[in-house]
């Protein structure tokens, strides 16, 4: 039985920001896995991934370090292409290749605590995926795949068809400002978090960038500050980061305020270096220890 299991495909990255372009493997499974493994407990944790075999050297690394990885063989590799602005908060992306999508025939085997599934595009785990792993652990999803639509090249915004169905199977939801407007109709942060809570979610994260974030479970909403970064260096990565850290947190029996603290250190730390998060566990609790910032709960 492993503690957390992460099911998405690794990718190809070309990543154009004002300072650089810089080519490398990506996506949440990636993030996921080469943070968890510089923290203190990962060795209850896989990787199931899916790519063609002429990228296997991305699966290669993390076996070296010693993650467990379970590789489903794909036709292809999905092919992303990340163009920041000046503010990393903002993004245009474009598709070059698409993988095969998951199914619940390869994934039965799997028994986990958390199962996350680290969406990129909207058919990469059908609702008979959701539907089936729900019932094997606590389930999280990344909602930004459900959310962006392949055509040609280009990534378009669409809705989630199917979320209301679907988020009555989810334990744990994250979104960011724009995808909780897309799934919701609200701008406003509050009733967009309560809208996911009705339709389902037992825990609602919803990242803002900067401005922190905010987690909705038990009635309770709470805000977790953005702990400042020494100099913001790609931001590429960073929510996924953040879901590492929560779901980190939540399987040792941290409380939400506490497992979100965790979440935006380990991004401010991942946000001053290219690549997935490098540093320590110790680091992000010298930063949250330090920072006179702190998680509320807002009435």
């Amino acid at each position: 039985m492993n503690d957390i299991c992460c099911i998405g495909h690794i990718t190809l990255d070309k990543i154009i920001t004002p300072k650089q372009t810089t080519y490398m493997p990506g996506g949440t499974s990636y993030y996921f896995s080469h943070g968890i493994y510089h923290l203190n407990d990962y060795k209850h944790y896989k990787l199931v991934t899916s790519l063609a075999a002429s990228e296997y050297q991305s699966v290669d690394e993390l076996r070296a370090k010693g993650i467990d990885v379970e590789v489903i063989p794909s036709r292809h590799t999905v092919y992303f292409e990340n163009k920041y602005e000046e503010n990393q908060n903002n993004r245009t992306q474009r598709v070059l290749a698409k993988a095969d999508p998951f199914t619940v025939d390869k994934l039965k085997h799997l028994e986990a605590r958390f199962f996350h599934l680290g969406s990129l595009l909207s058919d990469d785990f059908s609702l008979d995926v959701i539907k089936y792993l729900s019932t094997k652990g606590t389930l999280s999803v990344d909602a930004q795949g459900y959310l962006r639509e392949v055509r040609g090249e280009n990534v378009y915004p669409v809705d989630w068809a199917e979320k209301k169905e679907a988020l009555n199977y989810v334990d744990i939801l994250k979104v960011n400002e724009h995808e909780a407007a897309v799934l919701t109709g609200s701008t406003d942060y509050r009733e967009a978090v309560s809208l996911l809570h009705e339709w389902g979610v037992k825990e609602v994260l919803l990242t803002l960038g900067s401005e922190g974030s905010l987690i909705y479970a038990e009635e309770k909403l709470y805000r977790i500050p953005a702990y400042p970064p020494k100099e913001v260096v790609d931001a590429t990565g960073c929510g996924d980061t953040y879901m590492l850290g929560y779901l980190y947190m939540r399987n040792k029996g941290a409380s939400y305020p506490e497992a979100g603290a965790f979440a935006a250190a380990l991004s401010t730390i991942k946000l001053e270096k290219s690549g997935p998060f490098s540093g320590t566990e110790n680091m992000a609790l010298a930063i949250i220890k330090e920072s006179e910032l702190k998680p509320e709960e807002i009435k």
